[in-house]
This record gives structure tokens, sequence and C-alpha cells, in this order.
């Protein structure tokens, strides 16, 4: 109990009597001087315990039942029977007549099995069916192709422009879902092949600027002249003078390809279509300069992306001319849908590509546009794909062959990717000139340029893992082997094989993984690192599960390689890879053996400070396939392994996946010493990286992985060990408010299972502990911010203190949320934006004053003494002018002491004595109480006169009724004096839900002094006899009507 004794000193000073005694004490004063101290709130003058009157606190004072030229009646709170309210207000239960129905359950639609006989005799049959599988006309979308679409498109052409846009999205949607969602497509390679090959050498462009023939020319000439003209124009495009742009960076040669690219749009856009051709001719022509070779694979995407958009354009404009007002291609038309001018200029491009001199363009501009053959024969594009592929065949440089092969299959997966004979005999024409890479015409080659031959090599792979990508997509079982066959016996087939272990299923390659080691083995190191080829396998390995009986052989095989590996590079990219595929076969015991063998290599010369990125994904690996965090830090290597991450920046973003991990797959609460050990220098870590330059943001993410570390901490029911956690913890965490917020709901959750466990019946020692949880908040919670947070803090563990019969100590927290009220700022910020503060105090209030009915007095501070500080600090509140806050939280007041003047009260704390029993309905106790009630409502009425003077006549009449409205809910009083029993009491028997036999209508009369209320009836003439008569004939001034009041508990 030494961490209970050391917590409880903070509030020893404020030490706590007994229930019994403070019992006794009240009780034995009641028939003496001090037993209802007749020190009232508005008598104390402007001592810190009295409450001093008036609306501002400079203005004047008031006292009595007057306040300035306002008066208001001697208060008498009307007796309550809560439990016959609660029981005329209960709602009747209604039996529910329509068996199982309910209106969140689904309907099911069922259709009969009989004939239905329309209006002109046919019959229809029709079979049941659920609702699933009647469709909704109204659901589908239209795409402008229903008759009310092409109605409206024969008198506007925007609507025309918009169902053929339609059209075409949904044309281009069903052009993609030829091939499934498991098939990478091309722009998901494109941004992986920019980045990764690069050059720091100058480039250059040659560009055959033609004349300015290509132009719009004149309409005045002939239709033969006009087809000559572009023909010379094309021809003359060959001819022109040159352009050449010399020693580019690579960064201005992208420019300059976006710039033609934007070029041939405009161009397009401006109908001029020659102009157009020429800039897609020049730019192929650029894919035959392999002058700086490393970064050709590059250059192939930036000239493959003006193809793309050359082919979109002409598909596009021919499309478009087989449509009209009337009608419209639908998605998988055919040639005889298309008309003859269509079909026309769909040949006259052909025509105009086929008079392209050289191979590379030509071959490049036709396949751009092979989709335009489905408007001239059924046949067109299976025609035209073996001719392509043949065309390939007269291009000598091996490298631009290859990416040639790997454009016709993307276009010819795209466009027909039914014909997949043509694909394969691509590759097997691949085959045939591989060796040319070895070749002595490849080698003369890369000595001009200064290439050695391990930086040649892998400009191939993205190429050749496209068409191996395409090949093998969804290809039977026996072409695959065939594959691998045909490239096994090729020799020296490193390249081949890292692209079919790329491009190849997973469970192709995890069963046939012995294989594969097998010619990994036998490839010659020279031209293609046996490590790379490991890591294509690892790779496969990870996604799918190679034969029990051979994987600890695989993982010997492939480290035997990997830990020979001098480059700690080379060595981490391949350890990466199958640390993987040993989490995810092996136990700990392999994977502390990998672990070690990583901090091995990657410690000398502090290599582990290049290669983070990698060391990060093995520890996600790790914590991805251990959930058991009990096994994973038991593993000897795994905190090690962290201290490799030096760099701030990078050991937060690793504390924060572990923490993630944590939360995510922790089931049960912990109390291992290991894992708390481990996971508090984890979030210490975490808190240490907190500055003055963190965001918002990234505080919360780090409070958020922290909170959930402290939730699931638990040591049962040793609680004193929970709370010395708790006290570690804050002395940890002291620079994340929400942290300490949490360990402050914590300690106080830890306060109410104690309270549990012993059934309110603290022990010494269980008090004495509850005493250190409730001192552990009261230090802890002045250290916050935010001023709410406190506030709601302070209420929250006098509560707590409260039920646990820490009677001084919750005294202590609420006199701290009192005087804490004064410094609440007049806006806040709340998310980001300044919000006025009164809303939120009146809330807080509102569940302050719900708290104090059952807070017992203290016998040496007076009656109430909670409430009038609390009223003292509302009055010198400075509140926003024309604001009703002020006056809503005096309402609640009301309702308060109403409530505390009541013989038995509607709520309590076990084993607590509230001032019910207390007092037990003592007469002084009930005037003390009558008299707050007559100064908060004399300060109503001024505020109400004030709010008077201002022009917003509504909220002053809201603010009028809800005071009228607690008046009539808690008041009971008689009419100057008068015997006759009170008026304005609703009867207890009332039921809100049902309109009662006679409205009810209430008189206000209103004076300068004094306010009055009755029931609006033939009995107000018998007033006379008390004065009401003549208050009637001199002062009536309105009658208002209320048929449905609130009666407020």
């Amino acid at each position: 109990m030494a961490s209970a004794e050391n917590e409880a000193c903070a509030v020893r000073s404020v030490a706590c009597p007994s229930q019994a005694w403070r019992l006794q004490k009240v009780l034995c004063g009641r028939c003496g001087a001090g037993s209802c101290p007749s020190q009232t709130w508005r008598q104390r003058g402007a001592g810190r315990g009295g409450v001093r009157m008036g609306s501002r606190a400079d203005g004047p004072r008031t006292s009595g039942h007057v306040t300035g030229k306002m008066a208001v009646f001697p208060w008498h709170s009307r007796n309550r029977n809560y439990k016959a309210e609660f029981a005329s207000c209960r709602l009747e239960a209604v039996p529910l007549e329509f068996g199982d129905y309910h209106p969140l359950k689904p309907i099911t639609v069922t259709e009969s099995k009989t004939k239905k006989v329309n209006r002109k005799g046919s019959t229809s049959s029709t079979s049941s069916s659920s609702s699933s599988s009647v469709v909704d006309p109204l659901s589908s979308v239209l795409d402008g192709t229903d008759p009310l679409s092409m109605f409206a498109a024969t008198a506007d052409p925007a609507a025309l422009a918009a169902a053929m846009d339609s059209s075409r999205r949904k044309r281009d949607r069903d052009d993609n879902s030829v091939v499934g969602s498991d098939f990478e497509p091309w722009a998901n390679k494109r941004g992986e092949i920019l980045a990764r090959y690069t050059t720091t050498e100058k480039l250059s462009i040659n560009l055959f600027m033609g004349s300015e023939k290509g132009k719009a020319g004149t309409a005045t000439l002939a239709m033969s002249e006009k087809v000559r003209t572009r023909l010379e124009e094309l021809d003359d495009f060959e001819e022109g003078s040159q352009k050449e742009l010399l020693n580019l960076t690579q960064q201005d040669y992208v420019n300059r390809i976006e710039e033609l690219n934007q070029s041939l749009k405009d161009a397009w856009a401006s109908d001029q279509k020659v102009k157009a051709l020429k800039i897609v001719i020049q730019c192929s022509k650029l894919l035959s300069d392999t002058s700086v070779i490393q970064f050709y694979p590059s250059k192939f995407v930036l000239i493959t992306d003006i193809l793309d958009t050359f082919g979109k354009l002409v598909y596009e404009r021919i499309f478009s001319m087989c449509v009209d007002s009337r009608s419209v291609l639908p998605d998988h038309f055919s040639p005889e849908n298309a008309n003859d001018t269509a079909k026309e200029t769909c040949l006259n491009w052909f025509f105009k590509i086929a008079s392209i001199r050289e191979l590379i363009p030509r071959f490049y501009v036709e396949a751009s546009i092979l989709k335009c053959n489905k408007f001239l024969s059924k046949t067109g594009i299976s025609e035209c794909l073996p001719r392509l592929t043949c065309m390939i065949r007269g291009i000598g440089d091996p490298l631009v062959s290859v990416y040639a092969r790997a454009y016709l299959c993307r276009v010819g997966m795209e466009v027909a990717p039914h014909l997949k004979e043509t694909l394969n005999k691509n590759f097997f024409d691949f085959l045939l000139t591989f060796k040319q890479i070895h070749g002595d015409t490849v080698q003369n080659q890369l000595v001009v340029q200064g290439v050695e031959l391990p930086s040649y090599l892998p400009l191939y792979p993205p190429a050749m893992d496209w068409i191996f990508q395409c090949i093998s997509y969804h290809a039977p079982e026996a072409l695959l082997t065939e594959m691998m066959e045909r490239c096994k016996k090729l020799g020296n087939n490193a390249l081949l094989l890292n692209s079919v272990m790329s491009a190849f299923r997973a469970e192709f390659i995890a069963t046939r993984s012995m294989d594969f080691i097998g010619m990994i083995k036998e490839c010659d190191e020279s031209g293609f690192p046996k490590h790379l080829l490991f890591r294509s396998l690892g790779l496969n390995l990870a996604l799918a599960d190679p034969p029990e009986s051979d994987r600890l052989q695989i993982l010997n095989e492939a480290w035997k390689v990997i830990t020979k590996l001098k480059n700690p590079q080379d060595y981490i990219n391949c350890a990466e890879v199958w640390v993987e595929y040993t989490c995810k076969h092996f136990t700990k015991r392999e994977v502390n053996t990998v672990l070690a063998d990583v901090i091995k290599h990657m410690t000398p010369d502090r290599a582990f400070e290049d290669s983070y990125p990698q060391l990060q994904l093995i520890i996600k690996k790790v914590i991805a396939h251990f959930h058991d965090f009990s096994v994973l830090f038991s593993v000897e290597k795994f905190l090690p392994f962290l201290d490799m991450f030096q760099k701030e920046s990078v050991r937060v973003e690793v504390c924060k996946c572990i923490m993630d991990a944590f939360i995510k797959h922790q089931q049960e609460p912990t109390k291992d010493p290991v894992i708390l050990n481990a996971l508090l220098h984890v979030c210490k870590t975490m808190h240490d990286s907190v500055n003055a330059l963190t965001l918002e943001d990234e505080k919360r993410m780090l409070s958020y992985l922290i909170n959930g570390f402290i939730k699931m901490v638990s040591f049962g029911r040793d609680f004193e060990q929970q709370l010395s956690f708790y006290v570690e913890s804050r002395s940890m965490f002291c620079n994340l408010e929400p942290v300490l917020v949490q360990l402050i709901h914590s300690v106080n959750r830890l306060a109410m299972e104690t309270r549990k466990v012993m059934k309110g019946n603290h022990s010494r020692k269980t008090a004495a502990f509850v005493r250190a949880c409730v001192a552990y908040c009261f230090i802890t919670i002045p250290s916050l911010a935010g001023i709410f947070t406190r506030l709601n803090l302070y209420l929250h563990s006098g509560q707590v203190a409260l039920a646990n019969q820490c009677l001084s100590q919750a005294d202590a927290f609420f006199k701290a949320a009192i005087s804490l009220v004064p410094e609440v700022p007049k806006m806040i910020n709340i998310d980001g934006k300044m919000r006025p503060s009164e809303s939120f105090l009146l809330e807080f209030l509102c569940n302050f004053f719900s708290t104090l009915l059952i807070v017992p007095d203290h016998p040496e501070h007076g009656v109430l003494f909670l409430v009038r500080e609390l009223l003292n600090v509302i009055q010198d509140y400075t509140w926003e002018d024309n604001s009703d806050e002020k006056i809503r939280i005096y309402t609640c007041v009301l309702h308060l002491l109403s409530a505390m003047s009541q013989e038995t009260y509607l709520y309590h704390i076990d084993k607590v004595d509230s001032n019910d029993s207390l007092y037990g309905g003592d007469s002084k106790f009930l005037a003390e109480n009558n008299k707050l009630c007559e100064t908060v409502m004399a300060q109503i009425l001024e505020h109400l006169k004030t709010l008077a003077k201002d022009e917003r006549q509504g909220l002053t009449l809201s603010s009028r009724l809800e005071y009228s409205g607690t008046i009539l809910a808690h008041c009971s009083f008689n009419l100057l004096g008068s015997s006759d029993p009170p008026m304005v009491s609703l009867p207890r028997s009332w039921d809100y839900r049902r309109v009662p036999p006679r409205p009810a209508k209430f008189l206000f009369l209103t004076q300068p002094r004094s306010l009055w209320v009755a029931q609006a009836s033939p009995k107000i003439l018998s007033l006379a006899g008390h004065g009401g008569s003549c208050l009637y004939s001199q002062h009536f001034g309105r009658l208002r009507q209320a048929d449905h009041l609130r009666s407020e508990v």
C-alpha cells in the first residue's frame, strides 16, 4: 500500500471526517443556534462564502424580496411524488397485431405460378422468385440509347454529344473488362519504369518539320485535289527541313515529349489531321534511337503514350461518324453497323499509314489504330496481328524488337485478348532471336557506349515481363510447361528465367520450386546475378505455398546464396523477400536465425542507414505473422533488430507499426512483464518524438496508439500493481494530454472496480487505496491544458470520490471545478474553429447541478455551501451581452433548489446520506432554500428586464416562457397570502400524452414591481377581496394561452 499512501498525501489537508460524524454534527445542531446557519447567499456581502447580487460586478447590489423595480413572490417549492409521476408518464405497451411483421424486415416478393390473362387474351407463365431476381427498371443507368434520350437528341445537339460521351465511357469500360481484374494493367507498370530507368547523359530529339501545307485548306478544293494535297503533305513531311534538339537533360526531354503530345491534341482539335499524323510518325522514329541505351525503357513509355492518344482520337472520330440523331452504334457492333463514310475514312487512315517508308514508325502507327479494323471487317484484327508480328522480324536491334513485341502484345490484349495464337507466335519468335543479346553486334554496341553487360541486361525485363504476362494469362498448364522447357533448353537463360518467374502464376512456380532452383544453379552468373533469380522465386513463394516436404530445402538453398552476398544492398533486397517465407512456414527459431544474419550483414559500417525501407518491410512482415506478442518478444534478436533504426522519424514509424499491430491483434488484456517492458519502451520512443513542431494529427495518432496499449494492460485483482503502472505511465507520457485524460479515466474506473469488489463496504485498506486513486486524479488534472477537459474531469472524479464515500475529497474536486469556472474564455477552439463557450459552460453546469443534489453539506461550511459558491461564480462571470445563457443557468438552479426541498430526493448514492437524510425536512433548511430561490428569481427577472430592451423579442419571449414553465412546474404559492389552495399546480395524474379534458389557460399579470400568475377562470373575479380585481382593472396587460405545458422533473 506504499503507492496508495504516497498518493493520499496530496489531499491530506482536506482529510475527510467520517460520514457518521458529519451526520451527528448536523443532527445535534438542529435545536441550537447553529443548526441551520442563517447566513444566506445574499447576506454574506462581498465575502468569498457569500453571494453578491446585481446584474454586474460594479452594479447596484440588491437584497430581500425586491430587486430594483421588480418584486417576486415568497417561494414555496411544490411537493413532488416522483413515483406517481413516473407511473403516470410511463408509456403503455402496445401489443403487436401484425404477427412477425417489422418495418425494418426486408420484404420478399413472390410471383405466383398462375397464368395471367392480359387485355388481348394472351397468357404468360411466371415462376416463383425472390425480390433479388426482379429487375428494377429504375436502377439501370440510361446510356443515351433509350427512346426519350434519342428523341431529345434530335432537337438538342448537346444532348446528342452527351449521349455519345456516355456511350463512349461505357464502351471503354466494356473494353477494359474483357480481361479480368487479376490482370495487371500496363498503367501500373508505367510509373515504376519511369522512376527506375533514368540517365544523366544528354539526350537529343531529331524532328523533320514539314511545310505549313497541313493547315486547314479552302473548302473550294475538289475532293481529288484535297486527297492529292494531303498525300503530298505527308510525303513532304519526310522530305522537309530537319530540326534537331541536342544536349537535352532527361527532364527537358520529358517536357519536350509532353509538348508534342499536347501539340498532337491541338492539331487534332483544329482539324489538322495530317499534322497530327506527322507528329506521331516522327515520335515513332525516336524509338529506333538507342544512343542513350539506359534511357530506352522510359523513352518507350513516353512515346507510346503519344501513340495511345493518337489511336484513341482516330477511333473516336470514326465512331462518331456512325452516330447521328437517329441511331447509335451498339456496344458490340459489327462492320455492317458502320456506314460508308466511316468505312471510307477508316480505309483512308490505313492507306496513309501504308505510305510510311520506314519500318519502325509504320509498325507503331498501324498498331496504334489496330482497333479501327472493327469498322472494316470481322477478321481484320485477326489478319493484321500475324502480319505485324512478322514485321517485327525485320528489326535488327534485339532491344528495340523486344519492346516492339511488348507494344503489340499490349495492343492485342486490349482489342483481341482471345487471339492468343498470335501472342504465342510473338513469344516463340522472341526465343529464336534471344541469342542475339549475347552476340557480337550487341557487344560492340555496348563497348561503344561504355555499358557493361550487367547494366544492359536489366533493360529487357519490363518488355519481357509484359510479353510473358500476356501469354501466361489464363494459359493452360501444358502451354506454360512448354514455355518453361523452351527456356530451359536455351543456354545462359537467366534473363528468361527471371521473366518467367515474374510473369507466371505463383502457384505454377511454387509447385515446381525445386525445378526452378535447379535451373537457377545452372545459370551463368556473369550476365544476370543469381541472387536476383532467388529474389524472384521468393516473391512467388510468398504468394503460394510450395510442397511441405521441400520447404526447408528451399530455404537452405536460397539462404546459401543470399548470405554470401558482399554488397549490403543486394543482400537486404533478397533477405527482405525471404523473411516473409521464413515467418510463414517456420517457427521463431528460424526467424531468429534470419534476423541475426541480417544484423550481422547490416551492422558493419552502419550499412543499415541506407536500407531503412527494406528493414521496415522486414519488421512489418514479422509482425504480420506473429500475432502473439509474447512469442514475438521472446525472439532473441527482435529487439536488437529494432536498435538498427537510428533515425528518429524511421524509428517512430516502426514503433507506430508495432503498436498498431498490438492493438489490432491483442484480444485479451495482458500483464506479461516481457510485453509490458518492451511496449513501454516503444511507447516512450513515440512520446519522446513529440515537440513544438509536431502536428496535431500526429499527436492524436500517437495518443490513440498509447491509449490502446494502456487499455490492454490489466493485473486482474492486483489493484495496487495496476495503480503503480498508471503512476509510471503518467511520468512517461506527460506531454500527450489525451494520454493523461485516459489515465485519469482508468484510475477512476479502478476505484469503481474496487467499490464493486467490496460491494460498497470498504475496509481500511481499500479505503486508503481509493483515496490514493482520488489523489492521483487530483494531482494530474491541473496539468491538462483544455479548460473544459479539466472541468469535466473534476466533476467526474468528484462523483467517483462521492461514490466511494470520500466526502472531503469530493468537496475538494467540486471546489476546484467551481474555482475554474471564472477562467473559462469567451471563445474556445473546436476542431480548428473558434466558437463561443457559453453553450459548453451551460452543459457543464447543468451536469454539475445534477451532482450537487446528492452532495451532503459540510458541517463547518454552512447550508448549501457549494451551491452558494457556484452562484457567486456565476454572478461574477462576464456573460455575453443580450445572451440568455445566464437565465437558463439560473432556471437550472431553480430546478436544483426545488429538488433539494423535497422530502425524498429523486436519486441517491448508496451509503452516502444526502441532505434529505441529514436535515430531514427541517424548516430552517427549507427556509434557506426558499430564500435562495427568491434571490435567483430576482436575478432572472432582472435579466428578463434587460433582455426586454433588446430588439430580439423572440429571444425574450422564449426565455420568459421557459422561466414561466419552471415556475409552474416547481413552485407552489398563494396569491397575496390567500388561504386557498394553489391554483397553478398541475394534477399529479396528468398524462402528457393525452389532451386534458379542459385546456389549461393561464393569465400573466405584470407590473413594474410584481409578477402574478393565476389560472384563468371565473374564479379570477373572486380575487377582489384580496386586491386582485384592482390589479386586474389597472394593470392587466396581456393574456397568453398555453395548450400544452411541460412539467420538468
